[in-house]
């Protein structure tokens, strides 16, 4: 596994409300939300190709398929996401984990957006992703 970079890194909060009250309104981050999103992203913070905010729930259904995190599991604070080269080396990487024990929370998948990410739980609850995003690797097609 070779990962190029860290490709995302965020907070995973109780409610995008309480998310967007804290890192738009008291510290000046400049997050929006996209239309149909029920998140807060930028990619336009000088060190970092993309910082955002995950509601609960939408972590929730992203990496189980339900609104509510699992009581039997650490309800994470923070995701990372670390990029790799291509879809191809996402699914060599995520089989590599499973190989070395780490339980996968989903599979590779590509979502609608066109990243193809798959993740797992550190026992101290922290998402982490193997990720490719195809605009973090060149310009952003129109």
């Amino acid at each position: 596994m070779k990962p190029l970079f860290v490709g995302a890194v965020g907070v995973i909060a109780s409610t995008l409300a309480e998310g967007r009250a804290l890192f738009v309104d008291a510290l000046g981050l400049p997050l929006e939300q996209g239309p149909g999103a029920n998140f807060l992203a930028t990619d336009k913070l000088d060190g970092s190709k993309y910082f955002g905010v995950w509601p609960l729930a939408e972590a929730a259904k992203a990496c189980f398929g339900q609104e509510t995190w699992p009581s039997g599991r650490p309800v994470p604070q923070m995701f990372v996401e670390l990029e790799m080269e291509s879809p191809a080396a996402v699914q060599e990487a995520a089989a590599e984990l499973a190989s070395k024990g780490y339980h996968l929370l989903h599979g590779p998948r590509t979502d609608p957006w066109g990243q193809t990410v798959a993740r797992f739980q550190t026992k101290d609850g922290l998402v982490v992703g193997v990720s490719y995003v195809p605009w973090m690797h060149g310009p952003r097609a129109p």
